[in-house]
């Protein structure tokens, strides 16, 4: 892969064609704020998310210019930690954002958030124009009529002002520090309270997250069920060789998914022969799951790309690709497993089954 890459590329209108897709798929996206009490645990709930393409930490709602963790937790400044989401309204609407809300956080508790006291710790909906509030409003009155809770929801709706992102080492906090974040959330009480309330529930957050179960296991765990160069490419960044690797040349219908953690990635729809040896897509099956990376190895600029829940290496995408969109993502097969069209129901990705019924 590294040699067929190498020449295929052209960084300079990899960059500018990057920048310019960007700019179209921001336009395309709406903003929801909100304060829900610690916000590593609200972004790490938004991030699993169909829909959402970004969550950041960060402080609005007071009078203070600026604010620091350290002033924002003294309770004077007037904000509240809270977190912002950009998501995609064409995959999910405001109105299930707000649905998955109200369902990881105590709407009824105006002193702060499970374990963390103080105004600061306070929730509220922050909204960006009329129809955010007056869906807002309306989803809290539902919410007080259903009887759910023992006393009365008293969650602020008040108009976004300005949003303050907080400092680095709390953005993707339960990434970064995964044992001390699961540590925190285990005795804070918030998934003991959202369990208790919510356990005769099966619509809301399960239903609009689509999360199932997408994880990294352990690296022994890794190392059991992964072959050498599965572990090599996923794990150390590798490159199997070009036409000797399992689908390159597969031409069956399905779909890819991450060979670690089973999260859908690419489609047969988008396969296309490149020439180079390695499986190719024009586009990925669920944006979400992919993650692109600045990669300067091999004394050049590329764009790696990597599995968002699962982290693993899978290739790189490139702008030599068939038009319109003009991109080929270059996949190693190490990194996917196959799964025919005929067997998505029976590994529980039935929901896809419908893209291959249209065609």
């Amino acid at each position: 892969m590294v040699l067929m890459e190498f020449g295929c590329q052209n960084a300079a209108n990899h960059e500018n064609k990057e920048r310019d897709t960007m700019g179209k798929q921001r336009i395309d996206l709406e903003t929801a704020t909100f304060a829900g009490g610690c916000f590593w645990c609200i972004e790490s709930d938004f991030e699993k998310v169909d829909g959402v393409v970004e969550v950041k930490s960060g402080y609005t709602g007071g009078h203070k210019e600026n604010p620091t963790y350290e002033s924002v937790s003294s309770g004077k400044t007037g904000h509240v930690e809270a977190v912002q989401i950009h998501f995609d309204p064409s995959r999910v609407t405001y109105s299930q954002i707000l649905d998955i809300f109200w369902r990881h956080i105590d709407p009824t508790d105006p002193g702060g958030q499970f374990a963390d006291r103080g105004s600061q710790y306070r929730t509220a909906i922050f909204y960006h124009n009329d129809e955010q509030r007056m869906v807002a409003e309306q989803s809290r009155e539902e919410l007080n009529t259903t009887g759910r809770f023992e006393k009365p929801v008293v969650t602020d709706i008040v108009p976004f002002s300005k949003f303050y992102r907080a400092e680095e080492y709390h953005q993707d906090y339960h990434k970064k520090n995964p044992i001390k974040y699961k540590y925190y959330r285990l005795n804070s009480g918030r998934d003991t309270f959202l369990k208790k309330v919510w356990q005769d529930s099966t619509e809301g957050a399960e239903m609009h997250t689509q999360d199932r179960g997408y994880r990294k296991p352990s690296d022994e765990i890794l190392r059991e069920k992964l072959t050498p160069m599965q572990y090599t490419v996923t794990q150390n960044d590798g490159t199997e060789p070009p036409f000797n690797n399992e689908y390159w040349d597969n031409k069956s219908a399905g779909i890819y998914v991450d060979i670690v953690s089973g999260e859908p990635l690419f489609s047969s729809l988008d396969k296309f022969d490149s020439g180079t040896g390695w499986p190719s897509f024009t586009q990925p099956l669920k944006t979400d799951n992919i993650i692109e990376r600045e990669d300067r190895s091999l004394f050049t600029l590329r764009t790696e790309v990597r599995s968002k829940h699962g982290d693993s290496h899978l290739g790189h995408v490139f702008t030599d690709g068939p038009m319109p969109k003009g991109l080929r993502y270059c996949i190693n097969s190490a990194a996917l497993k196959f799964i025919p069209k005929e067997e998505l129901e029976k590994e529980g990705y039935e929901e896809y089954l419908k893209f291959f019924e249209e065609k």
